[in-house]
């Protein structure tokens, strides 16, 4: 490796791959998930980054990111990270231009670790061996039967807590979730996540119902954009349930007024969209500085690593979709043993391979 690897070169590739059964939550419905991988390059080595976003994120990495960082030093990752933000100013902040962003940055921080052969823990520096994990499912689109197997299966697999949707049918919620609980039994804690399709009075009676079969997270009970709503529902919430948003976050300033407005119990962030291992490491100190935990949001092979390194995070969401996508694309994608991620320390970089031939029939 030299002492200043320049980065030859940025590619792109957009992959859509069919849920292995129909999904929908609260607000949504869907058949298929789309990842857009990116690989960086410098010296002998590639570094691997990914978000779950449209092909149009892409496009953008191709067209506006890429050209910024070729020739790039691969070592200076905060002098690339500012720069693609400045970049896409005219373009808004928000949504795909910070996926794109955060697929990079991603890429960027696996290739470095890469340079210097170790591990991104390791570049980091770790706090904490693993990181605990919580399933998350439960689609609306199940039946009860299916809910009730995919909870208990992770209840049965030592996670400690196991994460449904609800909100697409409010009169059926109730149903659902007393049949959640029955199947996990007393000792798994039960969270129900509403993709904010409940008004707030109604969000505040569902917390009351829910409260009897020990729901203690109420995850976007309204609209994340509502800070006032959710301000509401934390403070006349039932003790002992904690009121949980920012999924949605893609820049620093909306996470500051989620946490200036009192708006949350725990925060979540996710590093596919708020602007990569960067962005999520600065949403940690907001954090810190507050005495607030964070939980990472989806993507659990790529968040373990940067997990075990920051002293709010309380767990990452071992969300269905994605753990099926990372382990059918990557080798080394991490599976939760016993409740936890345990990256490997002897794995370079975020420890995963890019399986080309097996995703080359998803491409697009």
């Amino acid at each position: 490796m030299s002492r200043d690897p320049e980065i030859k070169r940025i590619e792109v590739s957009v992959y859509k791959i069919p849920t292995d059964f129909p999904e929908s939550d609260g607000t949504l419905e869907w058949m298929d998930t789309t990842i857009v991988v990116v690989e960086a390059y410098a010296g002998s080595k590639c570094g691997i980054g990914y978000t779950f976003a449209d092909t149009a994120t892409g496009q953008l990495i191709k067209d506006k990111l890429a050209p910024l960082l070729v020739g790039a030093d691969a070592m200076a990752l905060p002098a690339s990270w500012l720069g693609m933000v400045r970049s896409i100013r005219n373009l808004g902040r928000p949504g795909i231009a910070s996926m794109a962003i955060s697929a990079v940055d991603v890429a960027l921080w696996d290739l470095k670790a890469r340079l210097l052969d170790v591990s991104l823990l390791g570049l980091l520096g770790k706090i904490r061996d693993h990181v605990p994990v919580y399933g998350s499912g439960g689609f609306t689109s199940y039946s009860l039967e299916q809910l009730q197997n995919q909870l208990s299966g992770w209840a049965a697999a030592g996670m400690r807590w196991v994460k449904m949707k609800i909100g697409r049918d409010p009169a059926a919620d109730l149903e659902r979730v007393s049949a959640a609980r029955a199947a996990i039994g007393p000792g798994v804690e039960l969270f129900v996540h509403a993709n904010g399709a409940y008004d707030r009075k109604q969000a505040l009676l569902q917390a009351e119902r829910f409260a009897a079969h020990r729901v203690s997270w109420f995850e976007e009970p309204v609209s994340s954009d509502d800070l006032e709503g959710l301000r509401l529902i934390r403070d006349r919430a039932p003790a002992g349930m904690n009121i949980a948003a920012g999924e949605y976050g893609y820049d620093l300033v909306y996470f500051r007024r989620m946490l200036e407005a009192g708006a949350v119990d725990v925060l979540q962030a996710d590093a596919t969209r708020c602007g990569g291992i960067s962005g999520f490491m600065m949403v940690a100190a907001l954090c810190q500085a507050r005495s607030m935990l964070l939980s990472a949001h989806t993507a659990p092979s790529l968040h373990a690593h940067v997990c075990c390194v920051l002293a709010p995070v309380c767990h990452v969401e071992y969300f269905h979709d994605h753990t099926r996508i990372e382990q059918m694309f990557f080798d080394g994608a991490l599976i939760a043993q016993d409740g936890a991620l345990a990256p490997d320390p002897s794995r370079l970089g975020l420890g995963i391979e890019f399986k080309r031939a097996d995703a080359q029939r998803y491409a697009l």
